[in-house]
């Protein structure tokens, strides 16, 4: 594929997730106190300033340190894969090209926090009544999005006629 064809265009999501994750980060970490909380809709969401030194919901967040570099290899990795996929995509192809682009945005937005502060910044906190889910941030949502949308896209993609 031509490099005028591929999907490398599409990073550009990925920068703009990027720069959104790491302003929102700044400016909670500006505002708020470790655990200190302001409700944002009465009810359910509140912003709470939140460490994460796992993966999600925490995993291996109590493991010692090494998991600080175990995960950042790994983001970094699994983004290197999904730009190379993106340079082997058509930039037409937006069903392939966006759930990757918000995942690798997501996934370095994450590893910036690992390596400048050793654990991930959380402030986007859902609630209702005593269920509380665990603390997420701008470039979890995107990694969530763009795994959803991969496998939706992949399941519901339309299959090439066969020839008869």
């Amino acid at each position: 594929m031509s490099k005028q064809t591929n999907a490398l265009s599409w990073l550009l999501l990925s920068a703009f997730i990027i720069v959104a994750d790491q302003v929102s980060k700044w400016l909670v970490l500006q505002h708020f106190q470790l655990h200190e909380s302001l409700p944002v809709i009465a009810g359910f969401l509140n912003w709470t300033l939140a460490y994460n030194e796992g993966a999600a919901f925490s995993f291996l967040s109590d493991a010692g340190g090494w998991q600080r570099w175990f995960f950042t290899a790994l983001a970094v990795i699994v983004s290197t894969i999904l730009v190379v996929w993106l340079s082997r995509t058509n930039r037409t192809d937006w069903r392939t090209a966006v759930p990757l682009a918000l995942i690798v945005g997501g996934a370095v937005g994450n590893v910036i926090d690992r390596i400048r502060f050793g654990h991930v910044v959380d402030f986007i906190d859902v609630h209702y009544g005593t269920w509380s889910w665990p603390a997420f941030n701008i470039a979890d949502s995107a990694i969530s999005v763009g795994a959803v949308m991969l496998i939706v896209f992949g399941l519901f993609a339309s299959k090439p006629a066969t020839a008869r």
